[in-house]
């Protein structure tokens, strides 16, 4: 038998350890075993219930569906519509070291200025807003709203009979106004003398204001409504009790009333939130603004599949979504 020198030996054994790691870390990248990725902590604090159909909800499904493929634990604070209680929450997670604070409503803009420059540390994402309040440590996300608004105008003058339209929101700010205005000048350019009457309650949390404004347009011959914000549970408890259509925005509202809901325009946050949570893994901490569009499938418009729509007025808002993402149709803002 021929003997091996010890030192060859040992050369050899590192040399084979040296391989097998480079074949085991090609393996990895290769898409073998995943590596350990460090778990983020992130934070919702939401101003609604998170299956409220609305808002909150919009926020909420979009980062449970995320949490498992980007790693990250989510603890969820909802119903903060007091902002003092809101901005307390805020303090409390960004000093447990929380990675990402997701702060869903544009109320909570003036505690998020004052607490984001006590913890410039942390990470936050303020929504809906299109400015980071000039702080480097702040995400801003926005929808654009009008787009949707626009197509689904568009529809409702088609469907409605009496060409009357109410629409509802609560304050005119953000997502809220910019749907509205959108929906507006989609009846419009559908019907240029549609009756359109628009009104904001001043709440995003009293269904009680938003069911008193459906029943006064009602009363003035509206035969198909929309709305905002987590409220709108009020006005579309009129369009079941008299017999009125309605469009939906931020999540889909079909389940609310199925027999008087034609579409909802529904937000999926995961377009923005993606880009969110890698440039917070990366050490990113925020200075960054992001929009979901019909175009980057941030905004969908779905159909109530119990609704008779005619199939004419179907293909009329293909048509309105294609132009508005090829940029013949321009929506007001």
């Amino acid at each position: 038998m021929r003997l091996i020198p010890l030192s060859k030996y040992r050369v050899g054994c590192a040399a084979g350890a040296l391989v097998f790691a480079v074949i085991s870390l090609a393996g990895l990248q290769a898409g073998g075993a995943t590596a350990a990725v460090p778990q983020l902590r992130v934070a919702l604090i939401a101003p609604s219930a998170r299956n409220d159909h609305a808002f909150t909800q919009s926020m909420y499904a979009a980062l449970t569906s995320l949490k498992h493929g980007s790693h990250f634990k989510l603890t969820v604070s909802e119903n903060q519509f007091v902002v003092e209680e809101a901005a307390q929450l805020m303090r409390t997670y960004a000093a447990d070291g929380y990675s990402l604070i997701v702060v869903h409503g544009s109320q909570y803009g003036d505690a998020l200025r004052e607490i984001a420059r006590e913890y410039p540390k942390v990470s936050f994402a303020w929504g809906t807003s299109s400015t980071t309040l000039g702080l480097p440590n702040v995400y801003a996300y926005s929808a654009a709203s009008n787009q949707g608004g626009y197509v689904q105008g568009y529809l409702a003058a088609l469907v409605s009979k009496s060409k009357v339209i109410g629409e509802i929101g609560p304050v005119d700010v953000g997502d809220a106004k910019l749907y509205l205005d959108g929906f507006r000048a989609g009846a419009l350019a559908a019907v240029p003398n549609a009756v359109v009457h628009a009104g904001y309650t001043g709440s995003f949390s009293d269904p009680s204001l938003m069911a008193k404004r459906a029943d006064e347009y009602v009363k003035a011959r509206a035969d198909v409504l929309t709305g905002s914000s987590q409220a709108v549970v009020g006005a579309i408890a009129v369009c079941e009790d008299r017999d009125v259509a309605w469009f939906g925005t931020q999540w889909s509202q079909t389940a609310l009333a199925p027999t008087q809901v034609v579409s909802s325009q529904v937000y999926d946050w995961t377009v923005v939130l993606k880009r969110i949570l890698s440039r917070v893994r990366a050490g990113r901490l925020g200075g960054a603004t992001y929009t979901i569009t019909l175009k980057n499938g941030g905004e969908k418009i779905e159909f109530n599949p119990q609704y008779k729509l005619p199939a004419a007025v179907r293909a009329a808002s293909q048509e309105r979504i294609s132009a508005i993402e090829n940029g013949t149709v321009h929506v007001p803002r």
